[in-house]
């Protein structure tokens, strides 16, 4: 969420910032429920000072035994004032907090500008392609012919989108899952969270997902919850209406997690296989820092992600997001793709972003400062640890091999007990 500070004191700069993200926005009937916000709450107040005031006077009078009926009906109208400007302040509070909610976060300096993903920098990349003196072939010939994964049963089980995972499939996905968690953990010294897999409301107001992106959510209506996009939703919640201390930051968790997205907006994209899901896996890493340390631990957060990828040997880039390609919530953000070459594409396997104070402030993060002791919003980041079936799908078409088998990286060997999928 936004300060409202920020938009009375300069509305045309957030107008410009936001439209950085190709967001049209016009500040003026904020500012017009602000204002009268404002005005309900100062006419509120002047009348409880006012009710104080006479209170007192009512009391003294009664002790000299003289007569305040006069003023006490007085005060029971003053009363019935407050009382439906407590209303009108508390209506006029939701429809603000309502605009509020649905303003995306501000783009950080740094951000390049530009209208979409054709206009990502490319940061750095690794790795080199592999090369072969055979046909490559793509993830659904390879896993099918291995029996790694059914999407004819799985559709029929629960719809399109639902992958079946079988046998060895089964095996190499618990397996990623298990590494991912592994390096993150131990190499990484983050703290492991196994996280509820359905939130309320409030939980995915406060990572931004609500109310404004409901239509990509699967809710369960009945229990007023909703199955989770990401971990991200469930960790950073972890400390919402919490004041921490400085001592303690950075908080850094990582957590494994089934996540449920509807693409609503996917139509027309790629679909076969992997490549776009309804349901799939994630490792996820989720940083509560001080605001100071906040950029310098995006860049950390970046190269942990990275290990991942370089530790299985696998070729990938890291992409900065241009501000039309931000997300509503982040400030700034990483992409990473991994290359598959049997699709001779780059596949997005994480997100990184820094969201500086904007969960926090929807979720009412906050921690105490060591040196006034004064209390402030955290800054919360998160990034993908990484997602699995992308993942899958640039494993098994890296390391195939002619005769159809894939080889797993050494660095994975010990959690498959097997050198190859055969």
């Amino acid at each position: 969420m936004l300060p409202i500070e920020i938009i009375r004191n300069n509305p045309g700069a957030v107008e410009k910032q936001l439209a950085s993200k190709g967001e049209t926005v016009d500040m003026s009937e904020v500012l017009k429920i602000d204002t009268l916000y404002r005005k309900q709450l100062g006419e509120a107040n002047d009348l409880r000072a006012l009710r104080n005031t006479v209170s007192d006077e009512i009391a003294q009078a009664k002790r000299k035994g003289i007569d305040s009926n006069d003023a006490i009906q007085s005060m029971r109208k003053v009363s019935q004032q407050i009382k439906e400007l407590e209303e009108k302040t508390q209506a006029s509070k939701l429809e603000l907090d309502r605009h509020l909610l649905s303003l995306p976060n501000l783009p950080h300096e740094s951000v390049p500008i530009g209208t979409d993903e054709k206009d990502n920098p490319l940061v750095r990349e690794w790795g080199e392609e592999r090369q072969t003196d055979f046909k490559l072939k793509n993830h659904l010939e390879l896993g099918e012919a291995l029996g790694l994964f059914d999407f004819e049963r799985g559709a029929k089980i629960s719809g399109s989108g639902f992958p079946l995972y079988t046998g060895k499939g089964a095996k190499l996905e618990r397996a990623l899952i298990n590494f991912m968690l592994d390096i993150h953990t131990e190499q990484h010294g983050y703290t492991e969270i196994f996280p509820p897999f359905v939130v309320r409301p409030e939980s995915a107001i406060t990572t931004g997902q609500l109310p404004k992106f409901a239509e990509d959510m699967y809710p369960s209506e009945k229990d007023d919850l909703w199955l989770i996009p990401t971990a991200e939703v469930p960790v950073t919640n972890i400390h919402r209406d919490e004041i921490m201390t400085a001592d303690k930051l950075p908080i850094n968790y990582t957590a494994y997690s089934a996540c449920f997205r509807r693409e609503a907006g996917s139509y027309g994209k790629d679909t076969r296989g992997f490549l776009r899901l309804h349901q799939f896996n994630k490792v996820e890493l989720v940083k509560f820092v001080t605001p100071e340390n906040s950029y310098s631990e995006l860049e950390t957060l970046v190269t942990h992600a990275e290990t991942v990828l370089q530790s299985l040997g696998l070729r990938y880039r890291v992409i900065e997001l241009c501000s039309g390609d931000l997300s509503f919530s982040a400030a700034k953000c990483y992409d990473i793709e991994l290359w598959a070459p049997g699709e001779q594409k780059w596949l997005e396997v994480s997100s990184c972003s820094n969201f500086e104070d904007f969960q926090a402030r929807r979720g009412n993060i906050r921690y105490r400062k060591t040196s006034d002791k004064k209390v402030d919003f955290v800054h919360t980041l998160n990034g993908s640890g990484v997602a699995t079936p992308r993942l899958l799908v640039a494993l098994l078409e890296t390391y195939q091999n002619e005769d159809g088998s894939i080889s797993i990286p050494k660095s994975l060997q010990p959690y498959m007990n097997a050198p190859a999928l055969d």
